[in-house]
């Protein structure tokens, strides 16, 4: 497989967190098109990649991720040794891990998991994930790419996002920074992933569940060409979304759980 163009600017150091080789940036355009041209050299599983900005980050469905100088940036690259169609899960355990690293530094908030993929405080966006895989000629994953950004110093304006944001800073945290938000992930990171390759999903599942946005209340779930509403009942063992319409649980395997807006009095 070619390997894939990037910008990498002043490469600044290599390092080791808990059991996470970690490359460092200044600058690059996204972590996640850096982190597959490593898959490509073979990098070793649990090589992280960190920028201090992207040119260029990426979001799900092709959205934009503003990544400006002071928040947290990492592409993570596993291989696991799970099926494919196993390896989905680990969205969920980036998830719980983001979640208990933002609890861990803003105690007295309310932390959530937004199906699928962003981690809440007070309701507000904070954290988003992108995962990305490659299959072996035999189906199985070569590389799963875990793309996560963490809103620490800033955050885009209401006007700018579909989803309103915060970030550390903003809920109050003092003298927190990129490098401690990192150490925190990492120390979540390595916990989950041991969990989900001892025990499988289940723990995972529950954990999310535990923090799981609007859980039995009514959501709307968008995909970009239509939106669908019903009451949140949990994910099933592969994480699809159960909702409840008419008693009538559906099952939703992609889209977004968009805002909800009181109704007019």
């Amino acid at each position: 497989m070619a390997q894939p163009s990037t910008r990498a600017v002043n490469a600044s150091s290599a390092m080791d967190v808990l059991p996470f080789h970690v490359i460092a940036y200044d600058e690059v355009d996204s972590t996640n098109t850096v982190a597959r041209g490593l898959c490509a050299a073979e990098a070793a599983d649990r090589t992280l990649v960190w920028a201090r900005r992207q040119t260029a980050g990426r979001g799900r469905l092709k959205r934009t991720w503003v990544s400006p100088t002071g928040n947290l940036y990492i592409s993570l690259i596993l291989r696991p040794q799970a099926p494919m169609g196993e390896a989905t899960a680990l969205t969920f355990v980036a998830a719980v891990a983001v979640a208990d690293a933002i609890a861990d530094l803003l105690p007295a908030a309310a932390v959530h998991c937004k199906w699928p993929n962003d981690v809440l405080v007070e309701g507000r966006k904070i954290a988003g994930i992108l995962l990305e895989s490659a299959a072996t000629a035999d189906g199985r994953p070569d590389w799963v790419i875990v793309g996560i950004g963490v809103n620490v110093v800033s955050h885009p304006p209401a006007a700018d996002v579909i989803y309103p944001a915060t970030s550390l800073a903003a809920e109050g945290t003092n003298a927190v920074n990129a490098e401690t938000v990192l150490t925190t992930l990492c120390q979540r990171l390595d916990y989950w992933l041991r969990q989900w390759n001892e025990t499988g999903f289940a723990s995972v599942r529950a954990a999310w569940l535990a923090r799981a946005h609007k859980l039995g209340h009514l959501i709307i779930v968008g995909d970009g060409t239509h939106a669908v509403s019903g009451v949140f009942r949990g994910i099933d063992d592969k994480g699809v979304l159960l909702v409840d319409r008419d008693g009538v649980i559906h099952r939703v395997i992609a889209g977004d759980v968009l805002p909800t807006r009181p109704a007019p009095t």
